[in-house]
């Protein structure tokens, strides 16, 4: 039985004509957020109806068919045809149900990511600098660049936190389901026993704020503080005030940046990245009020849950929230996340879905 809403379909379709007016429409053209707002509707629609088209002709061709049951020239040709037709509905069903769902605007801007060490010292710094470069390594991979803002190394090439931009279209969409707790399980290289040891890091993901959000920020309600830019251990990188911490004084919410030496270049990655942390407080802020109901993997999600481990003695990646398990760690932490990547992607549209449907 058929999942799909045919009245609802050819409804929604419907628009198409009156959305491609709008494109033309000079009025339209001059608002640059409308504007926006349009082709992403367009967008969207043209999904549904390419993947609403495809079902259709599959049903069609099912009809097709059958009439030819009946003429022995043909009968097992055309029983052959309708049984892989058939097989192939419902992934094609599950198509036009996933282009039916509004896709959320952030998914297409860059991702902002903050990685810091948690419990376990220094092995833990050494932690978060390995995932800092397993996700530098799949940005490239993808054709991303990233863009540090901070960083705080350790003596031995680990960090307390790093703070950094990964800049490509629709990378917030991809790594948003990065955000909580990563554990991992391995002999640490300041372990003189080979004794394994439990170590955490935690991982925090929003979408970089742009012109099209409604984010006023009057001067006044920013502390800018100057001060030398340090390196591990302490040492100054410059020796010129050229690092720059902003506070937004309403939030308490503070950005630094110190990885330009110029400090312009500071102050508006600063700028940029205290507006994004601005932006995602907010919208969890707005979330919480209205009561949402937060899926554990998007990137709203409680960011304080334990959500892999990586298991070096075993070569095993687990991701918790959809109990996969990889043997292929050794390539996972060389930036190899493409399949875990679109396992959270897929999984998470199946419960979107799902969460459509009930309604």
């Amino acid at each position: 039985m058929s999942l799909l809403d045919t009245a609802r379909i050819e409804n929604v379709l419907g628009r198409l004509g009156s959305v491609e007016s709008d494109m033309g429409d000079p009025n339209v053209l001059a608002d640059a957020p409308r504007y926006r707002a349009v082709l992403r509707d367009h967008a969207f629609l043209k999904r549904l109806e390419a993947a609403w088209m495809i079902y259709k002709k599959a049903l069609a061709d099912i009809e097709g068919n059958e009439t030819l049951l009946e003429d022995p020239d043909f009968k097992d040709e055309a029983a052959a045809e309708i049984e892989k037709l058939k097989a192939a509905l419902p992934d094609l069903e599950r198509k036009v149900l996933a282009a039916l769902l509004q896709p959320d605007s952030l998914e297409s801007r860059n991702a902002v990511m903050e990685i810091r060490a948690g419990t376990g010292g220094e092995e833990a710094a050494l932690f978060a600098g390995d995932l800092f470069r397993m996700y530098s390594r799949y940005a490239e991979m993808k054709g991303w660049k990233i863009s540090v803002m901070n960083m705080a190394e350790t003596s031995l090439d680990g960090f307390k936190e790093v703070v950094f931009t990964v800049i490509g279209e629709g990378s917030y969409g991809t790594l948003r389901f990065e955000s909580g707790g990563h554990r991992v399980q391995r002999v640490p290289v300041t372990e003189a026993q080979g004794r394994i040891h439990t170590s955490a890091a935690t991982v925090i993901v929003f979408p970089e704020a742009d012109e099209e959000d409604d984010l006023d920020i009057p001067e006044k309600d920013i502390r800018i503080d100057l001060f030398c830019a340090g390196g591990a251990g302490g040492q100054h990188v410059n020796k010129t005030e050229s690092a720059v911490r902003m506070t937004h004084l309403p939030t308490g919410i503070v950005a630094v940046c110190q990885d330009e030496r110029s400090q312009q270049r500071n102050r508006e990655k600063c700028f940029a990245h205290l507006k994004a942390r601005i932006l995602d407080f907010k919208r969890r802020e707005e979330e919480a009020k209205l009561g949402a109901d937060r899926l554990s993997l998007r990137g709203s999600g409680d960011r304080s849950e334990r959500i892999r481990t990586y298991n070096f003695p075993q070569n095993r990646m687990t991701d918790h929230r959809i109990d996969l398990t990889l043997y292929s760690l050794d390539r996972i932490i060389e930036g190899e996340l493409e399949p875990l990547m679109q396992a959270l992607a897929a999984n998470d549209l199946d419960e979107r879905i799902a969460k459509a449907l009930s309604k």
